[in-house]
């Protein structure tokens, strides 16, 4: 049998640059490097620690107080535990202490990070390009500490000639099976890379990786940066603290009244509802009842059934045609919308006193009772990024709607909710002074 020749391993090689002056304001850090490592080819990856970046650009501020420096550049606070902040800064990293950094820099001054690390991170490539006539790939890297996961680590903070995420998806593992969900952030894993031969204390900011040039772009391409590796807020489950993912819910719902054709994940719909049936009721009663209609059939059939019933109250109230049309389209949110969900009350367990003023107020309890569970439920829908909008109208038509959704008599509708997701971004929310509801005695 003739032996079988193998391809070589995939393998490596990363090392510290050794050499480098300590950087001051105004230095052209490619000129240093390409100093220090001539010999930097096509294909490699260079590792440049932020500080020495910021130290090249002048981000040296003087602050006899770190914390006000914090505050400056901080667009919000994550968490919080003692003066440690965990914050979004901006530059759009979360990070701890925004990236303000006290040390190795005078007494009286701390460093901020590059303003910009992507084109901070183009400008030493662009330079190392001119004065070597190579193409390399640089990423400018920073520490930072993991949610769940003990230790710190360098990742990437800006990138120019790298492919800082390779998207496996569509493609299969070794036993066939589809890859769905797999997208590996190769700037994060060459800085990591880089950090173990630079160091923490060692005075060795720039590290060289060599022999993945696959992860290196030809010029003008895969200039889409390390800002590609900040997740959004709409989609990172993980970058909110339980009171601010609470506050965050309550105030970004909105009324939504134009959606995508895009279909509502029926679970969400349903988890939004767990969430309604959790708020106060008199008695310990459960007053709340919640109509889904996921079917375009039962949407129209209850729609066009309403517009009828709405038609003939306008014309009872003398409007005009032409009125009547403009109204019927402003009413069409509910039609625009990929679900819809009606909310109905029930008096069940209710108390019945034989006094119009105190069965009066026992309504009132029960229809308080069911607007917190909308309110909930509005919420939990936020929190699943879904838009919605409250309407009243099946209030006006509550015979026609049981009729038409086949009801028990002793379900009252409160309006509908049109659910989807929203086809643009809501207009900012005018401010309100919570001082101006408040009256205290």
């Amino acid at each position: 049998m003739s032996p079988v020749s193998e391809a070589a391993a995939p393998e490596y090689r990363v090392w510290a640059v050794p050499g480098l002056p300590e950087v001051a304001p105004g230095d052209d850090l490619a000129k240093l490097i390409a100093t220090a490592e001539p010999g930097l080819a096509d294909g490699d990856v260079v590792l440049v620690t932020s500080k020495i970046v910021s130290k090249a650009e002048g981000r040296i501020v003087e602050a006899a107080d770190r914390e006000a420096a914090i505050d400056a550049e901080t667009v919000r606070v994550v968490a919080r535990r003692g003066t440690l902040r965990i914050v979004e800064n901006r530059q759009g990293l979360i990070m701890a202490a925004a990236g303000v950094d006290a040390s190795n820099t005078p007494a009286g001054t701390v460093l901020l990070l590059p303003e910009d690390p992507d084109a901070s991170a183009r400008a030493i490539r662009e330079g190392l390009r001119e004065i070597l006539g190579v193409n390399v790939g640089v990423v400018v890297t920073d520490t930072f500490g993991r949610p769940w996961r003990a230790g710190l680590t360098d990742v990437a903070i800006g990138a120019s000639g790298v492919r800082v995420l390779d998207d496996l998806r569509g493609g299969t593992d070794a036993y066939g099976n589809p890859l769905s969900a797999t997208i590996v952030a190769t700037a994060d894993e060459l800085a990591a890379a880089g950090d173990l031969v630079k160091g923490k204390a060692a005075g060795l900011p720039v590290a060289v990786v060599r022999g993945l040039p696959q992860a290196v772009g030809e010029r003008g391409e895969d200039e889409q940066g390390a800002r590609a590796l900040v997740r959004g807020g709409q989609d990172d489950m993980f970058r909110l603290g339980t009171s601010e993912a609470i506050r965050l819910a309550v105030t970004q719902r909105r009324t939504v009244r134009a959606f995508t054709d895009a279909p509502v994940d029926p679970g969400a719909v349903r988890r939004a509802v767990a969430a309604a049936v959790t708020a106060p009721a008199p008695h310990h009663t459960t007053p709340w009842r919640f109509v889904l209609l996921e079917s375009a059939e039962s949407r129209t059939r209850l729609l066009d059934a309403m517009r009828e019933a709405w038609i003939a109250d306008l014309r009872r109230d003398g409007k005009s045609e032409e009125s009547i049309a403009k109204r019927v389209r402003r009413g069409d949110v509910l039609r625009n919308a990929p679900c819809l969900v009606v909310p109905c009350l029930v008096m069940d367990g209710s108390h019945t006193y034989g006094d119009a003023r105190r069965d009066a107020a026992e309504r009132e309890m029960f229809v308080v009772a069911t607007g917190a569970g909308v309110q909930n439920f509005l919420v939990a829908l936020a929190g699943e990024r879904l838009g919605s909008a409250w309407v009243s109208s099946t209030m006006f038509c509550r015979d026609v709607v049981r009729e038409v959704l086949a009801l028990p008599e002793d379900w009252d509708p409160m309006g509908a909710v049109a659910v989807g997701h929203p086809a643009e971004e809501p207009r900012p929310r005018a401010e309100r002074d919570a001082g101006a509801f408040i009256e205290v005695r």
